[in-house]
């Protein structure tokens, strides 16, 4: 036997096993320690977690490999989620069920300032609705090229003195009027055919002594005026006159923003632009049309129709309707596009199934080309550019500055605290062109 004070790993006369438990002093250290029974499933002893060991195995691993893929993958693509909700109540109430049409399309009823014939029925000289969502590479601004210059044809309807009213507005109360909103006018003055258009900035106060302004009431007072919007005057013959829903605005000017661009176009005619936006080609030829603009090539479910740049003719039946909808229906929720968006949805299934043409709906890329997938959309105009998207090539003479002179808008989404990149797309391929031919007029 062993003389230092260890127990042999065996005896040498082993003991039979039996049922009663083996007690070892605790004054004895073994060399091996006694087996323990062991579950199938084997378990670190850690309080309070009981985590398989292969399960936690594969996590040390899983885990580090996803944070590298997401940082790899935000580092080299711009996320695009959207999920909206919608109260299934206000669907049913609100958006499923059509109403008949008022009834300001009957020959009875049409102002005679309209030509029902020709601008509902007639014959069009362009075609701009393309049968396809156009979500592939560049087919939409290919598209928009097909759309041919006006030439000596004149295809707007001349409104006021022989021009074509271009109507767009600011509100005093949200946010000064500065450089960044100026870029709107110029772009204006630099692509639209001044000698037949002009451009009312209309506002909610005065904007006369805005010294930016004044520099191109003085330079272009053809065309370029001022006006203030006298909402309760606008709305006089239509379904909201003397409506106390004439009062409502948010603080986002969405309501009231929306409210305005109807009353204006129906008063007046023209186009609308909102403020937010860039002019990139001469819109005359797409005038012989009545039009709203897509909100995206998603076409979303409820909201597929945009209002950021829109043409009707005065007194336009397609508007009468629209104010009789507004009239009749539920008031807008604050910051909501009832009067916008939702609105041209509900108008556009009211007229066909009235038997109504319905107006033109212009694709996204017209005047939105931000607003689809990240392989065919315009580039970030804040975002500085090395010259190469995953949409498009960027220098003069590239993708983007062809599909650029086929569009006619660029719309920014109120962006306004945001500067654009110095030497980026937006100031090389437009704000710098602006100013060139700025200076020959």
């Amino acid at each position: 036997m062993p003389s230092d004070g260890r127990m042999p790993m065996y005896g040498s006369n082993p003991r039979l096993r039996s049922t009663e438990r083996t007690h070892v002093s605790s004054s004895f250290s073994l060399s091996h320690p006694i087996p323990t029974p062991r579950s199938t499933n084997r378990y670190y002893a850690s309080p309070g977690f009981g985590v398989p060991r292969r399960l936690l195995t594969f996590l040390k691993v899983a885990i580090p490999v996803t944070v590298i893929l997401l940082i790899t993958g935000y580092a080299r693509y711009e996320p695009h989620f959207e999920l909206s909700f919608y109260e299934r109540a206000w669907v049913k109430n609100e958006l499923e069920p059509i109403e008949p049409l008022k009834g300001c399309f009957d020959p009875a009823q049409v102002s005679r300032l309209y030509n029902l014939s020709e601008n509902v029925y007639g014959k069009k000289r362009t075609e701009v609705h393309s049968g396809l969502a156009m979500r592939m590479g560049t087919d939409c601004y290919d598209f928009a090229g097909t759309i041919q210059p006006s030439g000596s044809h004149w295809d707007g309807l001349v409104e006021d003195g022989g021009r074509v009213n271009y109507h767009t507005y600011w509100r005093v109360d949200l946010a000064p009027l500065g450089e960044k909103q100026e870029w709107m006018l110029k772009s204006y003055f630099a692509t639209q055919d001044i000698q037949r258009s002009k451009l009312i900035l209309w506002s909610n106060g005065d904007l006369g002594g805005n010294q930016v302004l004044q520099t191109w009431l003085k330079r272009f007072p053809d065309a370029f005026e001022l006006k203030i919007a006298d909402i309760k005057e606008l709305s006089r013959g239509t379904a909201l006159e003397n409506s106390p829903m004439l009062r409502l605005n948010d603080k986002k000017a969405w309501v009231d923003g929306d409210l305005i661009r109807l009353l204006l176009l129906w008063q007046y005619g023209g186009v609308w632009v909102d403020m937010d936006s860039l002019l990139t080609r001469d819109m005359s030829p797409l005038l012989e049309h009545e039009f709203i603009t897509q909100w995206d090539c998603y076409d979303k479910a409820y909201q597929p129709l945009n209002g950021a740049t829109m043409h009707f003719k005065q007194h336009s039946p397609y508007l009468c309707e629209a104010f009789h909808i507004m009239h009749t229906s539920t008031p807008p929720r604050p910051g909501s596009t009832d009067w916008g968006s939702i609105l041209y949805f509900r108008l556009w299934r009211r007229l066909v199934a009235g038997g109504v043409p319905p107006f033109k709906i212009l694709p996204f890329c017209f005047t939105d080309g931000r607003s689809c997938r990240l392989d065919n959309r315009l580039p970030d105009p804040f975002t500085a550019d090395n010259g190469q998207t995953m949409s498009f090539h960027t220098k003069e003479g590239g993708s983007l500055d062809q599909a650029l002179q086929k569009v006619f808008s660029v719309h920014l989404h109120n962006q306004w605290e945001k500067p654009y990149p110095k030497g980026g797309w937006v100031e090389r391929l437009l704000l710098r062109r602006y100013q060139k031919r700025l200076e020959t007029l």
